[in-house]
């Protein structure tokens, strides 16, 4: 074995190539090399098992007055080191127990500058430190990506608001297959992206460690090459109008940040799969996010609630008139108690959007959370982010006195740097007063949940919402989601579960929303889709009408001791397998083709289990809510054939006897 280890190195460097002005890392194993050299800016490029995947790149900082990495600079001194560590994580979306195994390649230049590369075997990533005694103006940032053999890309470029700049969005977006040379520079979209070349592995490109800078977003070049660009800091803002008003940036600086001298600058990441399969698993943002500064996390309890925003409080079978008032939320209480959520939210219209101490007369709070604590269920809070921003200390304190430990905050739609360091601040004033946040609106986590734990899930994401709208929440997008979206970090998709169409059959009707694939198709999100807070979306009147589907899926826990993907492929299908204690949970999704999938159990331990299955029913592909609930007892080694129908799914809760 020793041998066969030697063998695989020596291979490495033979391959990486050694010079007098070139450096070469490899990952543990050996199976990803990296070379760094100075050529007018700083170059790199990626091999994987011998192959180039990605060409010379280049890397630099451009700070006030022409200073930069590349002027005047040259490598001094490098050191190499090996690294193997685990992560507990308080908040497991994933996987409780972390791997983090690396190698460190760290770079002193003759200028106050350093670069730093980890080298894994599933993905690489480097960030800039800087060392000046004095703050510094960055005026931009060169980040490119430079591919071999005619890559296309999973690229969700940015819809233009009509009253904002580019850098204004809400994350939700399309990842639609493009080919790369034929996205031009106008063309912009946010981070993560998928790079999916003819041959060799899929390349997530995407950033970690986010913090007092902006984001990072990507344009094409027309050749196959991408390209960072990064929003200038905002100068001037205004307030929009509406039911939601929020910041615009209406003048930026020409420069990008305004920052520390001495600090270090975010991860640039590019996962690397051999196997579509491997994507969703793969946590290396999360472990390069800057470890917890919240202290002692064991207050931080996600789980799972219900949200009433997309149905409109369309309530029906009960005995007052629904809406946004004490009477209906109440009855979303006893829908919580009853299947096994631990929370609601109370989502937009409880107080006056711009003044949290407004509450709606139709509320009353004091009855609320006196009946949820008799009960035992959380209440949550949607929050508008300018108001929370601007009553944010007695906000929270209100919160407290409520019992509430759980808010959302909405409609921020930037990423800019002062919008980036109001997440810290947000976040931070959460934890003081042991409050977990979600951010709407929202850029994807980046590794943030790992340095606030609190925020449990993020949206950023086209989710369940869009079916009031649009047609773009179709199983093809869904199945396209974990492989790309959720590189990033977990979302908040909110399925709606319980009205199903087919492709002829959709409608959008408000207030009486509707979902394209089946009825298990959307049961399977729940474990397919990375949210140590799932929220159920759907109607609980209907809900109500389905007592054991929906004790199924009440359930479903949200984090996990261990995540498997058993099979998939970007856009078309994918197969979960989650585990929880001595317990899995295996679901599982599909675009618009039916499918056959053989599910092989070899990975359980042995011994008996007793397994829950909900399976597209026979009609499906007519009637999306047609499905099946059975009994039966499932053993290692055994094999399942399940057929699912067009954007259809399948769920299996497994109960170790």
């Amino acid at each position: 074995m020793k041998k066969y280890f030697l063998l695989i190195n020596f291979m490495a460097i033979v391959i990486c190539g050694w010079s007098s002005d070139t450096l070469s890392v490899f990952s543990p194993s050996g199976k990803i090399c990296v070379k760094v050299w100075m050529n007018q800016n700083i170059k790199y490029s990626i091999s994987e098992n011998s192959k180039i995947i990605l060409d010379p790149s280049s890397i630099d900082l451009i700070l006030k007055d022409n200073n930069s990495f590349s002027i005047n600079n040259a490598i001094i001194s490098h050191t190499e080191k090996k690294y193997h560590s685990t992560i507990i994580s308080p908040v497991p979306e994933k996987r409780k127990i972390i791997e983090d195994n690396y190698t460190l390649l760290s770079i002193d230049f003759k200028m106050p500058y350093k670069l730093e590369f980890k080298v894994y075997d599933d993905g690489v990533a480097y960030r800039m430190l800087t060392h000046f005694n004095d703050s510094i103006i960055i005026t931009n940032e060169i980040a490119t990506f430079n591919f071999p053999n005619k890559p296309s890309v999973y690229f969700p470029a940015i819809h233009k608001r009509d009253d904002a700049d580019i850098f204004h969005t809400s994350y939700e977006e399309q990842f639609p297959l493009r080919e790369m040379n034929k996205i031009g520079t106008s063309e912009v979209a946010y981070n993560p992206v998928l790079v999916s070349p003819a041959i060799g592995p899929k390349i997530g490109i995407t950033e970690s460690d986010l913090e007092d800078y902006p984001g990072m977003f990507l344009t094409g070049t027309g050749s196959f090459e991408l390209k960072g660009l990064f929003a200038g800091y905002p100068l001037e803002e205004k307030m929009t109008v509406g039911d939601y008003p929020q910041s615009l940036v209406t003048k930026r600086a020409d420069y990008i940040a305004k920052t520390k001298g001495n600090r270090s600058f975010p991860w640039r990441v590019l996962i690397i799969n051999d196997e579509d399969r491997q994507l969703p698993s793969n946590d290396i943002v999360y472990r390069l996010g800057s470890p917890s500064r919240i202290g002692d996390a064991s207050w931080v309890k996600p789980g799972k609630g219900t949200d009433e925003w997309t149905i409109n409080v369309n309530l029906f079978n009960v005995p007052f008139r629904s809406g946004i008032n004490t009477a209906s939320y109440k009855y979303y209480i006893d829908f919580a108690k009853r299947f096994g959520f631990n929370r609601i939210m109370m989502d937009a219209g409880w107080s006056d959007n711009m003044d949290l101490f407004k509450i709606n007369p139709n509320i009353n709070m004091d009855t609320l959370t006196a009946y949820a604590k008799e009960k035992g269920i959380k209440i949550s809070m949607w929050t508008l982010a300018n108001a929370l921003d601007r009553q944010l200390d007695s906000a929270l304190e209100r919160f407290n006195k409520w019992g509430v430990d759980f808010i959302m905050t909405d409609f921020i739609d930037r990423d800019d740097q002062k919008t980036v360091n109001f997440y810290y601040r947000i976040a931070k004033a959460c934890a003081d007063h042991r409050i977990m946040i979600m951010f709407h609106g929202a850029y994807p986590p980046k590794g943030f949940n790992r340095t606030f734990p609190n925020n449990v899930t993020r949206e950023g994401v086209l989710g369940s919402e869009y079916n009031v709208w649009s047609e773009k929440v179709s199983p093809k997008h869904d199945v396209t989601l974990p492989y790309t979206r959720m590189l990033a970090g977990s979302f908040d998709y909110e399925p709606l579960v319980f009205n199903n169409a087919n492709l002829k059959s959709f409608r959008n009707i408000e207030g009486n929303v509707m979902t394209q694939g089946t009825r298990s198709h959307q049961l399977a999100m729940f474990v397919v889709f990375d949210n140590p807070m799932q929220i159920f979306g759907g109607n609980p009147s209907q809900a109500w009408m389905e007592p054991k589907f929906t004790e199924l899926m009440g359930s479903v826990p949200t984090v996990w001791n261990e995540t498997k993907v058993i099979d998939g492929k970007v856009g078309e299908f994918i197969v979960t397998a989650r585990q929880i204690n001595n317990n899995w949970y295996i679901a599982g999704m599909t675009d618009w083709d039916a499918r056959d999938i053989n599910l092989k159990f070899d990975f359980l331990d042995k011994g008996n289990y007793s397994a829950t299955i909900c399976k597209d029913g026979i009609n499906a592909d007519r009637y999306a809510a047609d499905y099946i609930l059975n009994d039966t007892t499932v053993k290692k080694g055994d094999e399942m054939k399940i057929h699912l129908a067009p954007g259809g799914g399948f769920f299996i809760r497994m109960i170790k006897n």
